[in-house]
């Protein structure tokens, strides 16, 4: 696997089963991530899209292909391997943010890092470090509820990112905010991508990432194709 390549994804299938007729909702998508790039991926309410990036995840397995993440075939790594690639190898960013209430900014940041059990110090340091940059530095000591729901995603980017992973997977992030807020968010990921070298899946159904985006793809009828 080439180096710069984080994940690579081949012939993946998902197909829900119910009482009626199966839904094919993935009919072998092909993605390929490279170090650094912001992907974006749009498509129609309902279309997979989420499915797609829980796959990616490692969240939910999928029906058929291949998923390589960070240069491990997801296949054949141990349960326990699976468990600390979602701790180290990805980050995740959410519609909601699924920040803890009666933790401050800083304390839900360091989380991800205290899990690994690393040092306390290490943990407060690269958190700090973090919100700074997203910026937040003057907001460290402040819980969830006093921030403003575009402050509160930033912390959640701050927290996928403080482990260092090799991509982070956004499912979209910008959801639950007004234009503008959102816009700031889109525009905070493509400062990261450009100055860190961090590397973005980003499902969104704001089209208007694109100027953010190196690519966007869109999937429709259980494939991605290149957005026209």
């Amino acid at each position: 696997m080439n180096s710069e390549i984080v994940l690579e994804a081949t012939g993946l299938a998902r197909t829900f089963r119910g009482t009626g007729a199966d839904i094919a909702v993935l009919r072998g998508v092909d993605l390929t991530v490279r170090r650094a790039e912001v992907v974006g991926i749009v498509g129609a309410s309902g279309v997979g899209k989420s499915t797609l990036l829980h796959i990616l995840g490692t969240l939910d397995p999928p029906d058929g292909g291949r998923l390589v993440v960070g240069g491990e075939d997801v296949e054949r790594v141990t349960a326990g391997r699976l468990d600390r690639m979602r701790n180290e190898v990805l980050g995740f960013v959410f519609q909601f943010h699924f920040l803890l209430p009666e933790f401050t900014a800083l304390e839900n940041v360091m989380m991800p890092l205290l899990v690994r059990r690393r040092p306390r110090s290490e943990a407060t340091r690269k958190a700090g470090e973090l919100l700074e940059r997203v910026g937040l530095g003057a907001r460290t000591g402040h819980r969830p509820g006093e921030l403003s729901g575009g402050e509160q995603q930033r912390v959640a980017v701050a927290r996928a990112l403080v482990g260092d992973p090799a991509v982070v997977l956004a499912d979209e992030p910008t959801g639950n905010l007004d234009d503008e807020t959102g816009e700031e968010v889109h525009a905070l990921i493509r400062s990261l991508a450009d100055g860190e070298r961090r590397t973005f899946v980003v499902v969104t159904h704001k089209r208007a990432f694109a100027r953010h985006a190196d690519r966007v793809l869109v999937l429709a009828d259980g494939r991605l194709t290149v957005l026209e």
